[in-house]
């Protein structure tokens, strides 16, 4: 990772064009020639940037040539094209996309750091909560889908694809439970879709349905409610035993 601290320009053409003035600015440069630029103050995201596949190249501008019209400045990766103005500039990064005709060229006025760094390899976001979680946190605690429930198992394999998880309540009859972060239509399609499946098996029927999620849309929780399926609103720090709040089965 490159990080440049500089007063610099920035001219973007192509698919859309546009102007960044001089200013003092942040540059990212990424292993995979990436460039993005960004403002001290406003939005976390840059303000103009080229992300790969893409092709940077660093070009020192002339400025002796009056001097010594023979004279042509050693660029730092690759030859000076004199294409570029770059009056007054330290350094010019063009950046132009290898799909397409796009191209960032940001001028550096003044250059106050230019420092690279070997991240190594980085393993990755790993977020709390997410649906892996949920399913887990929730077939370790089966009765929070109703007293007296078991676990048959997690991703209970269908034609269809897997269900999150299968129950059997304390009547002896099977449950299916579809589990979303933020449930929503989409959700409670997927659960009639299994539901229908799993119920054409005599060895399974009857199986009913919950749409358990952290929130449940108004709309997808009248549509549950149409056919035939409860909603659980799981509460994931309750699960995991951090917070004593309520579990609400409706």
């Amino acid at each position: 990772m490159r990080i440049i601290v500089a007063d610099c320009s920035a001219e973007y053409s192509g698919r859309l064009n546009a102007t960044l003035p001089l200013a003092k600015r942040v540059l990212l440069i990424k292993a995979d020639s990436s460039l993005l630029i960004f403002s001290e103050l406003g939005s976390y995201k840059p303000l103009n940037w080229m992300t790969a596949p893409c092709t940077i190249k660093e070009l020192t501008p002339n400025f002796s040539r009056e001097k010594d019209a023979n004279h042509v400045s050693e660029p730092s990766q690759t030859s000076f094209s004199h294409e570029t103005d770059g009056k007054g500039a330290e350094k010019i990064l063009r950046v132009t996309a290898d799909k397409g005709s796009d191209v960032l060229e940001v001028t550096l006025q003044h250059v106050y750091s230019d420092e690279s760094y070997d991240l190594g390899e980085d393993p990755g976001l790993i977020k709390d909560g997410v649906e892996d979680h949920l399913q887990r946190y929730l077939a370790e605690q089966i009765e929070r889908i109703g007293k007296g429930a078991k676990l048959v198992r997690r991703e209970y394999p269908t034609a269809i694809g897997p269900v999150d998880i299968m129950a059997i309540n304390a009547e002896g009859e099977h449950v299916a439970v579809e589990i979303k972060r933020h449930g929503g239509i989409d959700g409670v399609e997927q659960l009639t879709r299994y539901c229908e499946l799993l119920n054409r098996d005599p060895l399974l029927a009857p199986v009913h349905g919950i749409f358990a999620a952290q929130t449940i849309t108004p709309q997808a929780q009248v549509l549950a409610k149409d056919r035939g399926f409860t909603c659980l609103i799981l509460d994931y720090d309750d699960m995991k035993g951090t917070e004593d709040d309520s579990l609400r089965l409706f």
